[in-house]
């Protein structure tokens, strides 16, 4: 029997271990490599051409989007499956677009994870019902701007109107007006509200 080589890629080696443990019982998989880092990833891909690579969203350096992008430029068939804690539609959104073939919450990992694995190295496509939901939920929303968005960050930071206009040279009136947006956009009541709604969506990150 051919077994299906996987590639694990996340910062933490604690979750390695632990899909490693999972993947372990299986006689039809075999781990072939584990990285830390995004860069570590593509180098490790072009050597060890994987059948499936498991991919963590937030790491230092290169995210995982980016790295999903750098994999498929390599190799446009590769299959990748998303490991993340955020269900958010955004996130999801963005690393399917880049060419994931799965995404799958870090909570499922014991009960999803073998079964994910070889639906994505089948061919086919694997999305949390609660990932697809978020995203359909969404899918006619307004999409805020890379301004809104930078704006927005600075506020989960806890600046000031004054002194995100002072950081980004406009004015404070032309910063009001685009906050203004940003509430309207996500439906949020207040700055508070609209910093939770962009970090449960993956709009934003601390």
């Amino acid at each position: 029997m051919q077994q299906i080589k996987v590639l694990i890629v996340d910062d933490h080696p604690i979750l390695r271990e632990g899909v490693a443990a999972v993947l372990g019982c299986e006689d039809d998989m075999q781990i072939v490599g584990e990285a830390a880092s995004g860069m570590e990833a593509l180098e490790l891909f072009r050597a060890l051409d994987p059948d499936v690579t498991l991919m963590d969203l937030q790491m230092p350096g290169m995210n995982g989007v980016e790295t999903i992008r750098a994999v498929r430029k390599e190799k446009s068939e590769a299959r990748i499956i998303v490991l993340t804690t955020y269900s958010g539609d955004i996130l999801a959104s963005k690393a399917l677009k880049a060419g994931a073939s799965g995404y799958l919450l870090k909570s499922s990992l014991k009960d999803q994870l073998v079964d994910t694995i070889r639906v994505v190295h089948s061919g086919r496509r694997r999305v949390p019902p609660e990932v697809a939901a978020e995203i359909a939920e969404h899918l006619a929303d307004e999409q805020l701007s890379d301004r809104e968005v930078d704006i927005l960050a600075r506020v989960a930071h806890g600046r000031t109107n004054k002194e995100i206009a002072r950081e980004l040279s406009i004015s404070a009136g032309t910063v009001n007006v685009h906050v203004k947006n940003i509430l309207l956009k996500l439906h949020a009541h207040d700055r508070t509200q609209a910093v939770t709604v962009a970090l449960k969506r993956g709009i934003i990150e601390l």
